[in-house]
């Protein structure tokens, strides 16, 4: 999803959680929630959502039936450290999803991340977001997929408890996504999409 200016058109610059989780359960789009402020998040472009459809459909069918199960980007995720309120391109849940105040519906627990770039997200999914992600204990794994070239970046925890970076440039490649245990083509993720390199 692409991040847009703070929404000051609520009339206001900063809101609370409270606040915030009223106005997003009516509102017709989605938006971030960060320290106060609320930014608007543009609709993907068509390469984006093809990758989306590729990359959730291979791993709704080889999760059936485990105790991992993805996400799409309908799910929000809260870190509550550090206010974080967002909805990744695809997250991915092992064990039982744990929730603010089980209100069944902001998830704490992610194991994986997935995010589709975008040339205006890309910057942020790298840098400022990545950092944010940090701050969710259960995080193994945050997987980059570039939407305008073959591109895949995963960050991995290894058992040292540091984060290593693995790409796939090419492909005639297969993703290996470690906390499920599962590889993916990546000639299958881009699918019906052109980006460079293909």
């Amino acid at each position: 999803m692409e991040i847009r200016e703070p929404a000051v058109a609520y009339g206001k610059q900063k809101f609370t959680i409270e606040e915030y989780l009223s106005m997003e359960e009516a509102a017709t789009e989605k938006h971030e929630y960060y320290k106060g402020e609320i930014f608007d998040m543009s609709a993907p472009k068509i390469p984006h959502n093809i990758i989306f459809r590729n990359l959730f459909g291979e791993l709704v069918i080889k999760l059936k039936g485990k105790p991992c199960q993805p996400f799409g980007s309908e799910q929000r995720i809260h870190i509550e450290s550090n206010t974080l309120f967002t909805y990744p391109d695809i997250s991915i849940i092992c064990g039982e999803p744990e929730t603010l105040n089980n209100d069944n519906w902001n998830v704490l627990n992610p194991d994986v991340i997935i995010e589709i770039l975008s040339p205006s997200t890309k910057n942020y999914d790298r840098g400022e977001k990545f950092k944010l992600y940090l701050d969710i204990p259960t995080l193994k794994e945050y997987i980059l997929v570039d939407s305008e070239s073959i591109h895949i970046e995963i960050f991995r925890l290894n058992e040292a408890r540091h984060w290593e970076l693995e790409e796939y440039k090419s492909a005639e490649e297969t993703l290996y996504i470690q906390t499920i245990n599962e590889n993916i083509p990546v000639a299958d993720i881009y699918a019906g999409v052109k980006p460079e390199g293909a």
